[in-house]
């Protein structure tokens, strides 16, 4: 059963007239009585009586009508909807997002809604690898969070800019004017780090092995804003890249030495399909 014989029987039924449906379709009267033939045959029982040149609706032909015209209808719908999805009309969208580059994305955000306002948008925060498994599981469209070095073959990295890494102080502290700081230094301050699970922390634990550095950390916490409010009081300092602090509370001192940038990225699956408003978010990104 074609979408197209259906289309074909519902003019037949509306005109009762076989050559006059076929003139509206712009088909010839063979190629309508044919299909409309072969849908007859498929369904196993006749929709139209032939009396002559007259036609008339059967019993089975008026109750199919009705199945015919919702199949019809709703195939339009879709139709439509498809094409208002291709104008970024209709839609949804969802983003994976972790707190450093949250006041990047809120920017987009409100750009992205005021020219697409009918696109529903979910953002989701979380760490690094959390995200990166929500979009594995298809959960996400996109996320947007910082470069690893080690590249998955399976996924699509678009940089965005690149931000150094800083150590987080109060602006009251008597280092806040410096203008950078090695990471031994760093080793004697008393330190509050972000959950194992931040890619930020990854980065730098890992830069600490290789140089055999060892951190003074006295607090540990899964939540970046109750970490820099803490880092407000004085009694802790902390590492972080310097787009993740934007409080007039705290100042950043960029760290010293080589590969102290982190790359903004958005990371989506190579192999998916990539929504239109997701190309659209992007750019505004």
């Amino acid at each position: 059963m074609e979408l197209r014989q259906l289309r074909y029987f519902l003019k037949a039924k509306e005109l009762l007239n076989f050559t006059e449906a076929a003139n509206q379709l712009n088909i010839s009267q063979s190629t309508l009585s044919q299909q409309i033939k072969q849908l007859e045959e498929e369904i196993n029982v006749p929709l139209f009586n032939r009396i002559g040149k007259r036609i008339t609706l059967t019993e089975a032909g008026l109750l199919f009508s009705e199945f015919a015209f919702q199949s019809v209808s709703r195939a339009n719908d879709g139709l439509i909807m498809m094409k208002d999805l291709n104008n970024l009309n209709v839609g949804s969208l969802s983003i994976g997002v972790t707190y450093a580059l949250r006041n990047l994305l809120t920017r987009a955000l409100i750009l992205f809604s005021e020219k697409f306002p009918d696109i529903k948008v979910k953002i989701v925060f979380g760490t690094s690898t959390e995200l990166i498994d929500r979009l594995n599981s298809t959960e996400l469209d996109f996320v947007l969070t910082f470069r690893e070095q080690a590249d998955d073959v399976h996924l699509r990295y678009r940089s965005l800019f690149s931000s150094p890494m800083t150590l987080v102080v109060s602006k009251n502290s008597n280092i806040a004017g410096r203008s950078s700081i090695s990471l031994k230094e760093i080793m004697d301050l008393p330190l509050a780090f972000p959950d194992s699970g931040y890619s930020t922390i990854q980065f730098i634990n890992n830069l600490l092995k290789l140089k055999k550095l060892k951190p003074n950390v006295l607090v540990e916490i899964n939540d970046i804003s109750t970490l820099l409010e803490l880092v407000k009081t004085g009694v802790w300092n902390t590492i972080l890249t310097q787009v993740s602090v934007d409080d007039i509370g705290l100042s950043t001192i960029p760290i010293q030495g080589k590969n102290m940038l982190r790359e903004a990225t958005v990371i989506s699956l190579k192999d998916a399909y990539q929504k239109k408003a997701a190309e659209a978010f992007q750019n505004y990104l």
